[in-house]
Parts: C-alpha cells; structure tokens; sequence
C-alpha cells in the first residue's frame, strides 16, 4: 500500500483535517485524537511564525515526522494493514461501545509520545547534537502537557456530572494524574538519546521492544481496573452527543485552551 505521508506542517494540517471530516461521517472515535493532535499542531506552526523555537526549520522536520508515523498508523489500520501494535490497540478501541472520550485520547497520547515522539527527535538529530534539540523538545511538551486540562474541560461539558463524580471518588481524577504526561515525556526524550546511539542493524528490534512496552500502557488505560471502570462505564452510558458532536466540543475547547499557551 502507498501510505500518504506529508512533507510541510500545512500539508499535516490539511489530512488531520480529512481523517477529522472522515471520522464525523464515519462516527468513529478516531476523530477524537485527531482534533486534539491538529490543535497541537496548529500551536506548533503559529510558533514556528513567531520564532518561538530555536530553530525553526529543524521543528517543522520534526513535527512533519512525528505526524507522519500518526498519519501512516492511521491510513495502515483503514486498509486493513497491521500498524505498530500501540497504535492498532489505539484504534481497535475505537470500534468498541464502553471507551469515553478520556480513553481514546489518552490512548492516542500514549502511542505518539511514548513511541513516535522519541524516534521522531532521534531522526532529526544526531548522537552529536541531538542535546541542541533539549530547549524545543521541551516547548513541544509545553502544548502537549495543556493537553489535559483541555480535556477534562470537554469532558465535563460532554458529561456535565463529572465535576460532582471526581470530587465524590478522587479515583477517577486520580486516572488523570496516574497518566503524567511528564513522565511521558521525559521518558520519550530518554527514548530518543538511546535511539540515536543505536546502530542501523538494531533499530527494528529496539522499535518493536519499545512498542510492546507502551502497548502494555495502552491495556492499563484500556482497563484500568474495577472500580474506575465502573466509573467510566457509567460516565459511558450518560455521554451527551453523538461522535461527530464530540469532535466539535473537542475543537471548540481546545481552541479556548491554547489562546491560553504561550511557547
């Protein structure tokens, strides 16, 4: 299969864009990380602009290849093709009634940072210089880390309870803190110090290694237990809006949420 692949970070807006329209009409949940992730990228390029990174240039190569690996993941799965395991988890929940919103981005989360984010940096970079990268590497994170409160947000106008819940339980709010988005990634750009050192002949198997161990985090965010899957199922059940809803009330919030990032 010839996978599409982007080459400019307006050409990765343009197919976040089709993948979102083709998951409103699908109602697929799919669309739900892809909204969340166009957002991020759009922060990108206004920085970019604005020369808020180091280097510019070297960002936009960046965000094209770690788009790139989402975009070659999504397009695998649509033509029945096997992806990196993570992300085939990623996706095969979003055929499933019981996931909310909160799991399908946190699983979309898990398999872009944890995986793709760390090859992504180790491939624009080299064992001599990849610490050039460290400042803009961490502004990346800066968006990716006000991911969160944007969702919670969106989630509490989907299920306007929610509020009461986390406050009664705490267990539930604790998933969100449980999954730390600093540990992520911090853990990608550990990730992609040993990638980079890594001769051609081992790449494969490091990549397939990694992949199992983020797919094993996807099971935990799949399944997090009795009690918080109770929560979630009962959270699942009284969702308002259809998906293509969801989508919607994702963009609007996250759109509010990054007029309030600053790179």
């Amino acid at each position: 299969m010839s996978v599409r692949q982007a080459s400019t970070i307006n050409e990765v807006i343009q197919i976040m864009d089709e993948i979102i329209e083709t998951s409103k009409l699908e109602q697929s949940p799919m669309g739900l990380f892809a909204m969340l992730y166009r957002e991020v990228t759009v922060r990108i390029k206004q920085g970019i602009s604005d020369d808020s990174f180091q280097n510019g240039e070297r960002m936009e190569k960046l965000d094209v290849i770690f788009a790139n690996r989402y975009i070659k993941a999504y397009y695998q799965y649509k033509a029945n093709e096997k992806p990196s395991e993570c992300w085939a988890f990623s996706f095969e929940q979003a055929e499933k009634f019981w996931p909310i919103v909160i799991q399908h981005l946190l699983l979309g989360m898990n398999a872009h940072i944890n995986l793709d984010l760390g090859i992504a940096a180790a491939e624009v970079s080299t064992a001599e210089n990849i610490g050039d990268l460290k400042s803009d590497f961490d502004k990346i994170n800066t968006i990716l880390s006000s991911l969160v409160a944007g969702v919670e947000k969106c989630l509490i106008k989907i299920w306007p309870t929610l509020t009461f819940l986390l406050k009664l339980t705490g267990k539930a709010d604790n998933f969100f803190i449980d999954f730390s988005m600093e540990t992520a990634r911090n853990g990608a750009w550990k990730f992609a110090n040993e990638f980079v050192l890594l001769p051609e002949n081992q790449i494969n198997s490091c990549i397939l290694e990694r992949d199992a161990r983020i797919t094993e985090i996807a099971r935990l965010v799949s399944n997090p237990g009795y009690y918080v899957s109770t929560i979630f199922k009962f959270i699942r059940l009284f969702e308002r809006g259809s998906v293509a809803q969801k989508i919607i009330d994702l963009r609007i919030m996250e759109e509010k949420n990054m007029e309030c990032v600053t790179v």
